[in-house]
C-alpha cells in the first residue's frame, strides 16, 4: 500500500497528493502533523529514503533555528527532535512497499508509484 505523509498546509504536500488522487491507485494519506511518527517509523522511512535525518531536516523552521541550529547531534537526536517536532520533517514523504520519496518536486513521486 502507497502512504503519503502528507501536511494540507503546504503546497507541495497537496501537490504530491493531487498527484497520487490521479495515479487512480489506492493510497493511504498520513496527518503526520496529527499522527506523529514514532522514533521507529522515522528510523524506517529514513532508511527507505536512503538518506540521513540531517536531510530530512526543515532547516528553515524557527524551532530548528532555535533549539538546534549549530549543536552536533547524533542521527538518533535528530530523529528524536522530529518525533518531538513533527513540522521539522521534510514533506511529503512518500513510501511504495520498501522504497520511498520526498516529493519535492512532487514529480519525484511518480518514480516509486
Amino acid at each position: 500500500m502507497i502512504k503519503i505523509y502528507h501536511n494540507p498546509r503546504c503546497r507541495k504536500s497537496r501537490e504530491g497528493l493531487d498527484l497520487l488522487q490521479k495515479s487512480g491507485k489506492d493510497f493511504e494519506t498520513v496527518l503526520y502533523l496529527e499522527n506523529v511518527l514514532s522514533h521507529d517509523e522515522l528510523k524506517t522511512i529514513l532508511k527507505q529514503l536512503g538518506i540521513s535525518a540531517m536531510e530530512l531536516v526543515r532547516k528553515n523552521e524557527a524551532v530548528w533555528k532555535e533549539k538546534y541550529k549549530g549543536k552536533t547531534l547524533s542521527e538518533n537526536e535528530i530523529i528524536a527532535a522530529m518525533v518531538e517536532n513533527p513540522k521539522l520533517i521534510e514533506r511529503p514523504i512518500v513510501v511504495n512497499g520498501n522504497k520511498a520519496v520526498i516529493g519535492r518536486p512532487s514529480e519525484e513521486i511518480s518514480k516509486i508509484v
